[in-house]
């Protein structure tokens, strides 16, 4: 056992160093990140399942940090169960899509603002699609990523198709999540009012629909 352990570190090291290798060659489009699998999965389908009640667990576990990085975020359930672990004393960090997210829409932006969470939006990119929560990344046993379609609404908990995963046990996978939440935030214009929120985005400026184009 011992000696396929070290014979998977050893594959997954080689991997790393020729991902770095290729990475530099072609800086704009780096190859797909490897990591070896592990840990324990849950997964929830809407609307059979409920995967809001997977992460307001998940949210309620958490000791240390979450960090949120959402499309479109109007789950009031879940805004509480960040503002009830901001106020126990759980670092709380969110990234939203700065088009989706309007003080004219349901969005929950308002409520974490005023709670003191910090908050920035994603101005870079075309449509930040990500919809994902990370918890305590810095622990070993508590590390876990939530991720899939799933967006932090109450259509997507019961009358959407989707899915969620909850990703624990694997630590090289949730530090890979945390330093691409980190790039994201790198990026993105911090919050310290709704007047600090960007003019719209049209179409004449960038802005397409998610539903895609053809190819």
């Amino acid at each position: 056992m011992r000696r396929l352990r070290r014979l998977a570190a050893a594959a997954w090291l080689a991997a790393s160093a020729m991902a770095a290798a290729a990475a530099e060659s072609d800086p704009e489009r780096a190859p797909p990140t490897h990591l070896p699998a592990g840990g324990s999965v849950a997964l929830a389908f809407s609307p059979w399942q409920d995967p809001e009640a997977l992460l307001l667990q998940a949210i309620a576990d958490a000791r240390e940090l979450i960090l949120v990085q959402a499309y479109l975020f109007t789950s009031k359930p879940l805004a509480r169960g960040l503002i009830a672990a901001h106020q126990r004393g759980v670092r709380v960090e969110v990234l939203l899509d700065a088009e989706m997210n309007r003080p004219a829409s349901p969005s929950v932006l308002p409520q974490l603002l005023a709670a003191g969470i910090p908050v920035a939006v994603e101005t870079r990119f075309n449509i930040a699609h990500n919809k994902l929560m990370i918890f305590d990344p810095a622990s070993r046993t508590r590390g876990a990523v939530a991720t899939g379609s799933y967006n932090f609404t109450r259509s997507a908990r019961t009358i959407n198709a989707e899915n969620l995963l909850l990703l624990r046990g694997n630590p090289a996978l949730v530090a890979a999540y945390a330093d691409n939440w980190k790039r994201h935030r790198a990026d993105a214009l911090v919050l310290r009012s709704l007047d600090d929120l960007p003019g719209r985005k049209g179409k004449m400026d960038g802005r397409e629909s998610d539903r895609g184009t053809p190819d």
